[in-house]
């Protein structure tokens, strides 16, 4: 089997989540930590609300692989649009079965309550270093991966 044809069955058997983040610079930090603690995941990275609101209505009509999980920053740029998205999210028919967990910047107690309003699964704050990112994600991988049944589930 070629090199081409081992990396592309690689990432088809990947599992898929969703990642919603407005950040570029948080993304690569993001998608570097999933990639050292969750090597088996697919994550797909959407900037913008209008973005996830196309996607979520092409996997709808494609019949494509659904997210296992959502990890969305609350603020994107705003937090009203955060919350925007996640009433549609959870309001959906097939997405409010997703377990949603908030990764934002914001310590602030009225955000988490806001957030939580719209049964989010989890509220981190984001960590400060890129060893505390690790830490961080190790731990909700013991959690979120090895712990918990999702919803969906796919053979890796």
């Amino acid at each position: 089997m070629s090199k081409a044809t081992t990396r592309q069955k690689r990432k088809s058997n990947r599992l898929p989540i969703l990642v919603i983040e407005d950040n570029a610079d948080q993304w690569l930090i993001i998608r570097a930590v999933l990639n050292q603690c969750f090597p088996e995941v697919e994550p797909t990275w959407l900037n913008h609300t209008m973005q996830v609101r196309s996607y979520v209505d092409a996997q709808m009509r494609d019949n494509a692989k659904l997210p296992l999980l959502i990890l969305m920053d609350l603020y994107l740029p705003t937090r009203s649009e955060g919350l925007d998205l996640l009433e549609f999210i959870k309001t959906h028919p097939t997405y409010r079965k997703m377990p949603v967990v908030v990764l934002s910047s914001s310590a602030a107690h009225e955000d988490m309550e806001l957030a939580y309003g719209f049964s989010i699964a989890s509220y981190i704050i984001k960590p400060g270093s890129f060893h505390d990112w690790l830490n961080c994600f190790y731990t909700f991988r013991r959690y979120w991966w090895d712990t918990v049944s999702l919803p969906l589930r796919y053979e890796a």
